[in-house]
């Protein structure tokens, strides 16, 4: 066989592998068995103001996912150091209470309805920083210092 034969073999059998991979991951939520790991419940602990003003830094850059960290990291930037205990807390449910980050990131953004308990005046503000109506460049995370 030569070498384009080769590859082209080789090209196929990856697509085929690639195929069965993505049928493994598109599955429906409904689908996860009783064998997969769950996610335990976020443990607040007592901490002061200026201590979850720094966690809640650190949690809007390291998400896990790049639309998150830049979302969130821009946003906390310019919104963290004005916020009153009320709103920390309230940022701090919305970071530490929903098990998927696609959904912050759908509610942020408008394509899935936010549900209630996270109807606040945190998520009124990330939705706009999310309009960016001042066309600000968020293409990286802003420096920390």
């Amino acid at each position: 066989m030569n070498l384009v034969g080769r590859r082209t073999a080789n090209f196929i059998k990856s697509a085929a592998r690639l195929e069965d991979v993505s049928r493994i991951f598109s599955r429906p939520l409904s689908d996860v068995g009783p064998n997969e790991p769950s996610i335990p419940p976020y443990e607040w602990r007592v901490e002061t103001v200026d201590v979850k003003r720094a966690r809640l830094l650190y949690q809007s850059r390291k998400r896990g996912m790049l639309e998150n960290d830049l979302l969130l990291s821009t946003f906390a930037a310019k919104h963290l150091k004005t916020m009153d205990e009320s709103l920390l807390n309230q940022y701090d449910l919305l970071l530490n209470v929903p098990s998927n980050d696609w959904d912050i990131y759908y509610w942020a953004v408008g394509n899935k309805p936010t549900p209630k308990e996270f109807q606040t005046k945190v998520m009124e503000l990330l939705k706009q920083h999310v309009k960016n109506a001042n066309k600000e460049l968020r293409i990286r995370q802003p420096d920390l210092h």
